[in-house]
């Protein structure tokens, strides 16, 4: 059972309500930190993140000794406080350098995280590329290119989907306008070698999204890479239990009416209903009566008549009674 606080005043009751399940949840906070030991590498990826997921996002500065994967503690304590359900958590160390931890939460608990081992060499900052950058706040189309993301069975690859789905969603938007689609986010990953032992590395590239006059109704489109440029490599991961995920995957039960089973509309509008029957049995079919299927009076007397005239082998001569 959980501990149900019980608010000492109007402020707390409001704070605690807010935090409260909801039918339609908040857009997702996403909170970066940085450990002990952190290389320069790695401070400027978490603030290019950073950059692209402003508004919903708090970025803190100071060292924190945290060991995500031997104690969470620490990452549940920050995400409680600062109701946050996505942390993004940077730290270097010898054995592990240029870390990058993905953590997801449900409840203020750690629901599933995954090590990323960012590649000094090819990584460039948004500052880097010297062109013109998307406005804050706009929601990117997102190209996931490569078949480690389609893979029935779940694994690292289709958690690092999840979680940068996640990452991008921002709030949610019935309508979209068109100018509003202003850059992509690809992340991609080639197709795993016969005998290789190394998994394939995850590439992340952003870019910006230019039209220009075509002589027709339709602009040009051309792309135009905006940054930042990341290169991963898999590292440790930690998969979310079944009971768990399944409790985060439930929805609330709304007012609005349920899909009917069986019954669906064409194209032209018109209502199509499927019916499911048992298992007929032809015997009992009830057929069209026709006099020309009736047996006539002359084949029936003819029958009893046959009946009448066998013999019985007990008593020769004695014909048998009909029952």
């Amino acid at each position: 059972m959980l501990r149900q606080i019980k608010p000492r005043n109007a402020r707390s009751k409001r704070a605690q309500d807010k935090k409260a399940p909801k039918s339609t949840e908040n857009p997702k906070t996403a909170l970066f930190l940085r450990g002990t030991t952190c290389s320069q590498i790695v401070q400027d990826a978490l603030t290019d993140l950073y950059q692209l997921r402003i508004p919903l996002a708090k970025k803190f500065t100071k060292k924190n000794a945290i060991h995500p994967f031997e104690d969470a503690a620490s990452l549940e304590f920050f995400s409680e406080k600062n109701d946050a359900s996505i942390l993004v958590f940077g730290s270097s160390s010898k054995k592990r350098p240029h870390a990058i931890t993905l953590v997801r939460t449900f409840a203020y608990k750690v629901l599933d995280m995954i090590e990323l081992y960012l590649d000094p060499e090819s990584f460039r900052k948004l500052s880097q590329f010297k062109n013109k950058k998307c406005a804050v706040g706009l929601k990117p189309m997102l190209l996931f290119a490569g078949t480690p993301f389609e893979n029935p069975v779940g694994d690292e690859y289709t958690i690092v989907k999840s979680f940068f789905t996640d990452f991008f969603k921002g709030e949610p938007a019935d309508k979209v306008d068109v100018e509003g689609l202003q850059y992509i986010v690809s992340i991609s990953a080639r197709d795993s070698v016969d005998g290789e032992e190394s998994k394939p590395s995850v590439h992340l590239r952003v870019y910006l999204i230019r039209t220009k006059r075509s002589g027709q109704k339709l602009p040009r489109v051309e792309v135009e890479e905006m940054g930042p440029r990341m290169d991963f490599r898999m590292g440790r991961v930690k998969e979310a239990d079944e009971d768990t995920m399944k409790e985060a995957l439930k929805r609330a039960k709304t007012s609005q009416e349920r899909p009917k089973k069986n019954i669906s509309t064409d194209i032209v509008g018109d209502k199509i209903g499927r019916i499911h029957l048992g298992k007929q049995d032809l015997k009992e079919l009830q057929t069209r009566k026709m006099k020309g299927l009736k047996r006539s009076r002359d084949v029936a007397d003819e029958e009893d008549e046959d009946e009448e005239d066998v013999v019985s082998d007990e008593e020769p001569g004695k014909k048998l009674r009909k029952a």
